[in-house]
């Protein structure tokens, strides 16, 4: 299993699974599935409704067409938060490697370097390079400062170490309602790390930005890894609860 290691906004260090080349190309192969499908409809249409001799209706449809082709990862990835289509499907997506959401400039480097890893290459440059980097970048990527990794992580649910709120929890950390959604992601990422890992040094640092963030003091009984399961806990029952009334 590959990684990398990704130093986020808040210092903190995380490690994403690469997502494989195998993955990759049937994300691609998907993608071109959907255009072949959207191609055969519209030919079905077209004969349908007598439109096959109307070259005016070809002409406008097939520049359409070129246009949602050429332009469909740069569109899909920079509205989509770096997945297309077949990424979703796959679960995969682009980050940057400097910890921040990437930048409609490394989408669009990205998609300009497509010319070279699949096009003028026939995909030979882009299978080379994906297969032999460290990080399994194709040329864009690496000019583009972007990687591609996992968005599910291999570690099962009935792994992880917190569960749902039962309806009658009563939180811990009332405190926990400042946080908002992006906190919480990362403080599960930090958790899956450590059950990949076993990087201890990964959950102090978060727990520590935590109860700093929050302005509380834990238990002794409590650990840095069951605060931060914890304040998960808290916050998912104070969120279901503003959502029920």
């Amino acid at each position: 299993m590959q990684t990398i290691r990704i130093t986020t906004s808040q210092n903190i260090d995380i490690d994403y699974e690469v997502a494989g080349l195998g993955e990759r190309i049937v994300a691609y192969l998907i993608d071109m599935a959907m255009f072949i499908a959207i191609m055969i409809a519209a030919i079905i249409v077209m004969s349908a409704t007598g439109g096959m001799e109307n070259k005016i209706v070809w002409i406008i449809l097939a520049v359409v067409y070129a246009t949602l082709f050429v332009f469909y990862d740069l569109i899909c990835e920079s509205t989509m938060n770096g997945q297309s289509v077949g990424k979703r499907v796959m679960k995969i997506k682009v980050i940057s490697l400097d910890g921040a959401r990437p930048r409609f400039s490394q989408y669009l480097l990205r998609w300009l370097f497509r010319i070279v890893d699949f096009s003028l290459s026939s995909h030979l440059c882009g299978l080379i390079c994906v297969a032999v980097s460290d990080k399994s970048q194709r040329l864009g990527d690496m000019v583009a400062g972007t990687s591609l990794i996992r968005t599910v992580p291999r570690t099962k649910m009935n792994n992880i170490a917190f569960k749902p709120a039962e309806d009658n929890y009563e939180p811990v950390f009332a405190a926990a309602a400042n946080l908002n959604d992006q906190d919480i992601e990362l403080i599960n990422e930090v958790i899956n790390s450590y059950i990949k890992t076993r990087n201890s040094v990964l959950v102090y640092n978060m727990a520590e930005r935590i109860r700093e963030l929050l302005g509380v003091t834990t238990p002794p009984e409590m650990n840095d890894m069951l605060f931060l399961q914890t304040i998960i806990k808290d916050y998912s029952h104070i969120v279901a609860q503003a959502d029920v009334l």
